[in-house]
């Protein structure tokens, strides 16, 4: 009997942390207070904001993240979207405590991370967070 009393709060606290993960995929959250350079980035920091994703080869959400972010880059003037591979880069991976692809940094004008998501992000999140990163 003992062994049916583990077995189910087994499985209820496996159920529990599933469900908080996936309320929390995606999320675009404050991040801690970081800044970028080009150099770091590999690729031009945006006029107003800089969308960065760190992906992998075999990552099938990075794909549809891509091209999410793509989409909103292309929306507003002065944003870009800059890839990184983060198998390649892992000095900035650990630099950052990127834990899982894709992830998804929002930075400002200067560089300074604003906002941050593990997991694929709805496009509407995305676009908040911009409109945190560019300010009135």
């Amino acid at each position: 009997m003992t062994g049916w009393w583990i077995l189910l709060g087994t499985l209820l606290l496996g159920t529990m942390i599933g469900v908080v993960r996936l309320r929390r995929d995606g999320d675009l959250r404050r991040g801690a207070r970081q800044t970028l350079t080009a150099a770091d980035l590999g690729g031009e920091l945006g006029e107003r904001a800089t969308l960065v994703q760190f992906s992998t080869a075999f990552c099938q959400p990075c794909r549809a993240t891509r091209r999410v972010l793509s989409d909103v880059a292309g929306m507003v003037d002065g944003v870009a979207h800059v890839e990184i591979d983060a198998e390649s880069r892992l000095d900035l991976v650990r630099a950052l405590d990127v834990t899982r692809t894709p992830t998804v940094l929002v930075l400002d004008a200067s560089g300074g991370v604003v906002r941050r998501a593990a997991g694929l992000p709805r496009k509407a999140d995305v676009i908040a967070a911009l409109g945190e990163a560019v300010g009135p």
